[in-house]
């Protein structure tokens, strides 16, 4: 029986996604969250296996794991090496070392992009400087980058060889998510992205969420679509993409009036608006994955919007915080669940929220009821938390400790990986 890990910095939408198709996976991921656990055989990183928080630490784990099979996550598309060393121990369903290299190197990227006319930001990389115009806002971003951790607006200095620098796009951000087999490539979902939302703890260019379906006026509700998927297309036809991928994008609207999607970066693997996808879809993305990579694209997957909202949001600490009971978390929609005494630090996830609605605005609101919930809970003093079992699954304990004291040092995903 072939054992199937699932690595990455949090795999446990991905885990539940595999637990749809009855499949027996092992998971090792950074956090090592509750509900992870309660999904499947899993172990954190640090904390279980003793390993660093790098990506040659996660690959260490799957091997460690005696994995036959490893499905990637975040960040390791960064790290086409690791993923190249994973390759000669195990198989890799996704994206080879090669695809990775190629994909993520916006040298050729922009290339690509320009001869097929795919609106890019202008990006420039090191020594290209000197073509920055003036006028332009200007964003310093990390070469290896991962949910708008790192990202600053250019002071006009030298780039270093781990940043590039993209011009900022005015609109509204979004994620594309789709499956591909090498040659054709079928769309998910098209959502927005929810960045630097106060409400939810985050700050800047980062991360906290998604809201599907991408909202617009009702005469141009299929005006994104069509362009999503030649995107998608023509990437998959170029680098040989396989399985579930995403697009980072903006939409923005041009001089005529129309919304125009603007690619900002390649993610060659499940992301984190996936699981919204899933609901929307209505199958298990992993099952998808793994077809896909085989070569096979389901011919029944239809590309329409999905029908009402829904969002997911990620709630950060805004100080340094310890956890409380979380042993009915999840069954008050939260996910990524951490363990009760576990201590956060600011800026590092707590855990993550859901909404549905009738419309956008309603998701909203739902999101920022829940994190308020969420901080009013964490934010209190904790008097006579005890360590709590972790949840019986039927796996194999590998000295797993039950609360841990911390999560990962230092700023979320940006240093770590």
């Amino acid at each position: 029986m072939t054992r199937l890990a699932l690595i990455g910095v949090s795999v446990r939408a991905l885990a539940e996604s595999a637990a749809l198709t009855g499949e027996e996976v092992v998971a090792a991921d950074f956090f090592g969250d509750r509900d992870l656990a309660q999904a499947c055989e899993s172990y954190a990183v640090g904390r279980d296996l003793g390993l660093p928080l790098t990506a040659q630490g996660l690959a260490t784990a799957a091997r460690r794991l005696r994995a036959d099979a490893v499905v990637y996550t975040a960040n390791l598309e960064n790290h086409p090496e690791v993923v190249g060393e994973i390759s000669g121990w195990a198989r890799v369903i996704g994206n080879d070392a090669a695809t990775l290299a190629r994909v993520r190197d916006w040298a050729s990227l922009r290339r690509v992009c320009a001869a097929a006319g795919i609106a890019v930001p202008e990006t420039l990389l090191p020594g290209e400087e000197r073509r920055a115009r003036a006028g332009v806002r200007w964003l310093r971003k990390r070469r290896r980058s991962g949910g708008g951790h790192g990202v600053r607006r250019w002071c006009g200095r030298a780039l270093d060889a781990d940043h590039l620098l993209q011009a900022e796009i005015p609109g509204r951000p979004a994620s594309v998510a789709f499956v591909a087999d090498g040659q054709g490539a079928r769309v998910l979902a098209v959502s927005e992205q929810l960045i630097g939302r106060r409400r939810l703890g985050a700050r800047g260019f980062t991360w906290c969420g998604n809201l599907v379906p991408f909202t617009t006026a009702p005469a141009e509700a299929d005006a994104l679509l069509p362009q999503a998927r030649r995107a998608a297309t023509v990437l998959t036809r170029h680098y040989g993409l396989r399985g579930l991928n995403g697009l980072d994008c903006v939409v923005e609207r041009d001089v005529h009036g129309a919304l125009r999607l603007w690619l900002i970066e390649v993610n060659p693997r499940f992301t984190a608006s996936m699981e919204l996808a899933e609901a929307a879809v209505g199958r298990s993305l992993f099952a998808l994955h793994v077809a896909a990579c085989e070569g096979r694209l389901p011919a029944d997957l239809l590309e329409t919007a999905p029908q009402g909202h829904a969002a997911k949001g990620v709630v950060y600490a805004r100080r340094m915080c310890t956890m409380p009971a979380t042993t009915d978390w999840r069954l008050r929609g939260r996910s990524d669940v951490p363990w009760p005494g576990q201590r956060i630090e600011k800026g590092h996830p707590v855990c993550s929220v859901r909404s549905a609605g009738a419309s956008r605005a309603a998701c909203l609101t739902g999101l920022r009821r829940a994190a308020a919930a969420v901080y009013e809970e964490i934010e209190a003093p904790v008097a006579g938390v005890q360590p709590g079992p972790a949840p019986e699954t039927g796996a194999r304990v590998l000295a797993r400790t039950e609360t841990p004291a911390q999560g990962p040092p230092g700023p979320y995903v940006e240093e770590v990986l």
